[in-house]
């Protein structure tokens, strides 16, 4: 799934996402683009809870089409 997220600027915010996604599988696969604003994530969980683990983490995201 292709996710755009808000409040991402650094390593330290790669770090959260991903580590945010991965507790929902730690299998998952994360790649953050800072410059896009844009996270590509592969994993057994839905759009809906990568959505919400990531804005318990204060990154606001939204589904986008691929």
């Amino acid at each position: 799934m292709r996710l755009n997220v808000e409040n991402m600027h650094c390593q330290h915010c790669v770090r959260a996402i991903t580590a945010a996604l991965q507790a929902l599988d730690p299998n998952a696969s994360v790649q953050v683009d800072l410059s896009k604003g844009e996270v590509r994530a592969e994993g057994n969980f839905s759009a809906e809870a990568a959505i919400r683990a990531l804005a318990e983490e204060d990154y606001p995201a939204r589904l986008l089409d691929d």
